[in-house]
């Protein structure tokens, strides 16, 4: 059995046609969508990208890893799926994005180098990396946004592309006149990329895979992480103008959200981001851009199923579909992500598993409450292994796929958000300690706990789907205010960090001290069993006590 795990960057789990989008089609996540189980309750441990995919690879919580936004280090150490999934004999490779910071510090105390096998996996978090870009190769005037080698514009340099960064001069950038129109500006979302189709980033992910693919032995977990649909929002064509702004959906958003909102939803609606996509024009550029590109990975998905069924691949490989987290483009007046309405903290997820234990699920929806973490706990069963609990603290999805129910599963989700980095804790005048939000949501009612003194925010999605009403500061919901959180009381008190002692191994210590002759507090030794003390009972050897 082996895995292919695929996760696009910043897709919207309401995006594809299986989750009821009125106007873009998506044929081949359809497609897997008939043959497995979509999770319709599934959310990210926290919406932004890098602490989001840490959850997934290491199956913890954000506050367990540690790596809580983008550029914290994973520390060295962090068990990760790779290492879980490689000690039960599954290989497991990384083919795109992974967002992640190697713990150069840990690394350079412990005497890890990078170029080594242990160093190599703790830099690029417990995967072998077929092939490593994050996709984000900005350039101002202080350098690059990210320092290390783009492997994707070196293959642009060798297709031809005249550019020191062909990502940021062609890839991500179309043309006005004679002048470059870069896809940073969301004026330019409506152009063509300057880019031929099969070089940009989807495609050219696409065929590292199908490389791959083709020489891999199994059993292998690879996770293949594309960098789109996630800004800069321009695609080339045909995708550029598939869809226009007769296509955008109206906006989800209400005046009522303006009116005396929570300080933190406020100081996220007035920033940059929020300012631009309250404005109609963004959204009728950026969304059908958007769509464009989903559309793109939707066909070079095609490309992977159609070599996995040519190849009879498809009936010994599980197949995950899933994002990092949403897009807000302009629902609740904001854009990207960082707060926890669904458009954000919630994510596709489609799971096929070829074997016929889930023939009885292929083609059904799942409601259960998913977390992000629940994947790493899959994947080791998948592997054959018995799930570390002390360690991962997600929970097998086997069952669902079987048509079962899983005894006592979890009655709320957890999501949790610092944002001590960003300048909303300025506008809030916070410390970085309280610059941090959680979320608790139990299918309907949806609590938001923020640090700093600040009153919780509180939705009920079963009278109010779009979560326009904040009812946090309203008398009347004060015992679902409390039951809620009396569960993230009990989240806080879990035991996450006694990661070197299983059950098992805490069974296996009760009682060894006394077994090994260590029998303290004895007053005769007629309190424990006789094999206890065998070994200081008999005849004395000889008599010292007179020198």
């Amino acid at each position: 059995m082996n895995i292919l795990f695929i996760m696009y960057d910043q897709l919207r789990f309401d995006y594809l046609s299986c989750a009821g989008h009125p106007v873009l089609k998506t044929p081949n996540f359809d497609r897997v969508a008939a043959m497995g189980v979509r999770f319709t309750q599934a959310h990210v441990q926290s919406p932004v990208c890098g602490s989001s995919r840490m959850s997934f690879y290491t199956g913890r919580y954000a506050s367990s890893h540690g790596a809580q936004w983008n550029g914290y280090p994973l520390r060295v150490g962090e068990m990760t799926m790779g290492d879980h999934l490689r000690a039960l004999g599954m290989g497991c490779y990384l083919i795109g994005k992974t967002h992640m910071v190697a713990d150069a510090e840990g690394m350079a105390r412990l005497g890890l180098a990078a170029d080594t096998v242990i160093g190599a996996r703790q830099s690029e978090c417990g995967f072998d990396a077929v092939v490593r870009d994050d996709g984000l190769w900005g350039e101002g005037p202080d350098g690059f946004y990210d320092r290390k080698r783009s492997p994707y514009n070196e293959y642009l340099k060798e297709k031809g592309y005249p550019s020191d960064n062909p990502w940021q001069d062609f890839a991500n950038a179309g043309i006005s006149g004679d002048d470059i129109a870069s896809g940073w500006f969301f004026r330019n979302a409506d152009k063509p990329a300057n880019v031929r189709e099969e070089d940009s980033e989807t495609p050219w992910l696409t065929d590292r895979a199908l490389d791959f693919l083709k020489t891999a032995d199994g059993p292998w977990c690879a996770h293949l992480s594309y960098i789109k649909p996630h800004w800069p929002y321009i695609v080339p064509a045909p995708y550029h103008d598939m869809f226009g702004p007769g296509d955008v959906p109206p906006a989800v958003r209400s005046e009522e959200e303006r009116r005396d909102p929570h300080p933190v939803y406020a100081a996220y609606m007035g920033n940059r981001i929020g300012q631009s996509f309250s404005r109609d024009e963004v959204r009728e550029k950026v969304i059908p851009a958007y769509m464009g590109l989903i559309r793109q990975c939707d066909d070079q998905l095609g490309r992977i199923l159609d070599h996995l069924e040519e190849t009879g691949q498809m009936e010994s490989t599980m197949i995950v579909l899933t994002s990092d987290h949403g897009d807000y483009l302009g629902d609740h007046w904001l854009g990207e992500k960082d707060l926890f309405h669904q458009q954000s903290v919630k994510i596709p997820l489609i799971v096929h598993d070829p074997r016929a234990e889930a023939d009885a699920t292929r083609g059904t929806t799942c409601d259960a409450l998913v977390e992000a973490i629940d994947l790493a706990a899959t994947f080791v069963e998948v592997a054959g292994g018995a799930v570390p609990e002390h360690i991962i603290e997600g929970r097998s999805l086997l069952p669902f796929l079987r048509g079962e129910v899983p005894e006592a599963w979890r009655e709320v989700v957890i999501s949790e958000y610092d944002y001590s980095v960003t300048p909303m804790r300025d506008v809030l005048g916070l410390s970085s300690r309280d610059a941090r939000l959680f979320m608790v949501f139990d299918g309907r009612w949806k609590l938001i706990h923020a640090e700093g003194g600040f009153r919780p925010m509180l939705f009920d999605l079963k009278t109010d789907p779009e979560e326009f009403h904040d009812l946090g500061a309203e008398e009347t919901y004060a015992a679902v205010v409390e039951r809620l959180y009396g569960h993230l009381h009990a989240w806080g008190l879990r035991m996450s960090q006694r990661v070197t002692r299983s059950e098992g191994d805490l069974e296996k210590m009760r009682g060894r001290a006394a077994r090994v002759g260590i029998l303290p507090f004895l007053y005769d030794g007629s309190e424990v069993p006789e094999a206890l003390t065998v070994k200081y009972r008999g005849k004395a050897g000889a008599d010292f006590t007179k020198g």
